[in-house]
């Protein structure tokens, strides 16, 4: 089998970029002379954002400040960038807990799947954006920090409700 090359032939003849270049010109001042503003002031005026944003994480706690979290191992398995690690612990009852559970948010790609595997809801996706920080270190949220969260939680698309309404 060969491949085909497709052979263009290149204008010979001389081009006037002028006309481009004129309609350019007055497209951008169509635009300098427009009163409707679509500039944002970020820090003061903030533009709400969807229901389903998915951002930075949050794991719920129980009525007695412990994590919801049973250590079944679904969110690092399930986590298609590898960015959940997790050590399960058991007490003396034989309840399991995580001894370390961390999340690298500069690893995570937000894509809600370890929201949907946990079976107790604990680990969840929340609404918040705003992150900055010094140093990488800064980004793996362990489970105190994850704790400590309290933005709102993403509301997850529902099949029954295919508009998302």
């Amino acid at each position: 089998m060969s491949i085909g090359v497709k052979v263009v032939a290149r204008p010979t003849d001389q081009t006037s970029y002028v006309r481009a270049t004129l309609t350019g010109m007055a497209h951008t001042l169509k635009h300098m002379l427009n009163p409707e503003k679509v500039t944002t002031q970020y820090p003061e005026q903030k533009e709400s954002i969807s229901k389903r944003w998915r951002g930075t994480h949050r794991m719920l706690a129980t009525e007695d400040g412990k994590a919801k979290c049973v250590a079944c191992g679904l969110c690092p398995t399930v986590c298609p960038a590898n960015c959940i690690k997790l050590v399960p612990g058991e007490d003396e009852q034989g309840n399991r807990y995580p001894l370390v559970f961390e999340i690298d948010e500069f690893r995570c790609i937000f894509c809600g799947y370890c929201q949907e595997v946990c079976p107790e809801e604990a680990i969840h996706v929340g609404r918040h954006y705003e992150n900055s920080e010094y140093s990488r270190e800064g980004f793996v949220y362990d489970l105190e920090r994850l704790m400590a969260q309290t933005h709102p939680v993403c509301e997850m698309w529902d099949p029954a409700d295919p508009k998302g309404e």
